[in-house]
């Protein structure tokens, strides 16, 4: 009898096995009694030995957020928390400022936790060419592709930004948009702002068409409020425009309320679309049209290769996952 065997009983996942059998607190009471009567009835005993040598080895599986406003981030955490806890492993979870160096922390939490592995939400490629080769654990970059930096224990799983903000634009145009203004976040410090914004330009040029970074592109954190007030810095120059496409859905609703507040209406006076497919865009008023990334995938296969390289010692890989425009209602055709 095994602990996979009493979850496969009990019904409940092997992390919450685990934590009954530690006497963690964080167990519901009925999760607790199913899994005790499993236990008494094949009078299971946890080896104290491999339980001390698993936390001697490993404190556990640590996943490194930058920001705290992240909707995206929010949904994709959530997910790894239970995929990590459902293979056995413990889950440490930071939060740093979007200013903050993430590999200089996670150096600093190798030396204090030395944990088995690290999973990274948000990250300058720029910071991992200047450091990460000071970690020796496998990692893997979550929604970032780090194909072109070359480090053995270093994988990705992400979207491809590039293509998604092409078909965000190309949706656009296609619906008769030519005043378009983008809403990004500040390209010197975040990747997807800077593959997402050569998207842009790229669909700009293949149609043909005229594209002015110093009118048309505002940059902002991605939170709603960044949103709201970048919106209100891009109208100003851009009275006449008749779309937005907003790299983040957060900066997508701050946009909606924006527009609103000037009395505009969204979509008859101007169009938005988003990036990400986060929960609320299909709440509000209208239902957001936006880029919808693949969360629960991108978070399944982000613990796989990382327990493939823990376990298996695997080699580093880089996955592109598949991205679907969501139509929505805050976009109609001219």
């Amino acid at each position: 009898m095994t602990i996979k065997d009493i979850a496969r009983e009990s019904g409940y996942a092997v992390g919450t096995v685990s934590r009954v059998l530690n006497n963690r607190p964080d167990v519901s009471e009925q999760a607790r009694r199913r899994v005790m009567e499993v236990v008494e009835k094949y009078h299971f005993r946890l080896n104290s030995n491999a339980k001390h040598l698993k936390q001697q080895v490993s404190s556990g599986i640590v996943i490194l957020v930058k920001g705290s406003q992240n909707m995206l981030f929010a949904a994709i955490v959530e997910r790894l928390q239970q995929q990590i806890e459902e293979k056995d492993y413990a889950c440490l979870i930071y939060y740093i400022s979007e200013q903050d160096n993430e590999v200089e922390q996670a150096c600093q939490i190798c030396r204090e936790r030395h944990p088995s592995g690290i999973l990274f939400l948000g990250s300058d490629l720029e910071l991992f060419r200047e450091r990460f080769s000071q970690i020796a654990v496998p990692c893997v970059l979550v929604t970032n592709s780090a194909s072109e930096l070359g480090f053995a224990n270093l994988s990705s799983v992400s979207t491809d930004d590039e293509a998604a903000a092409v078909a965000a634009v190309d949706h656009l145009i296609a619906l008769g948009h030519r005043r378009i203004g983008i809403l990004g976040g500040w390209m010197e410090k975040s990747r997807a702002a800077h593959t997402r914004y050569a998207g842009c330009v790229r669909a700009f040029q293949e149609h043909d068409m005229r594209f002015t970074r110093e009118e048309q592109y505002e940059p902002a954190l991605f939170a709603m409020s960044e949103g709201y007030r970048a919106m209100q810095r891009l109208l100003d120059r851009m009275p006449d425009l008749t779309a937005v496409f907003a790299m983040a859905d957060v900066l997508a609703v701050g946009a909606i309320r924006a527009i609103q507040d000037r009395g505009l209406r969204v979509p008859e006076d101007v169009s938005v679309v988003g990036f990400d497919g986060i929960e609320l865009g299909s709440y509000l008023t209208p239902r957001l049209a936006t880029i919808r990334q693949n969360r629960e995938r991108i978070a399944d296969r982000s613990v796989e290769i990382l327990l493939g390289q823990i376990e298996q010692a695997d080699k580093a890989e880089h996955e592109l996952i598949p991205f679907e425009i969501i139509p929505g209602e805050s976009v109609r055709t001219l």
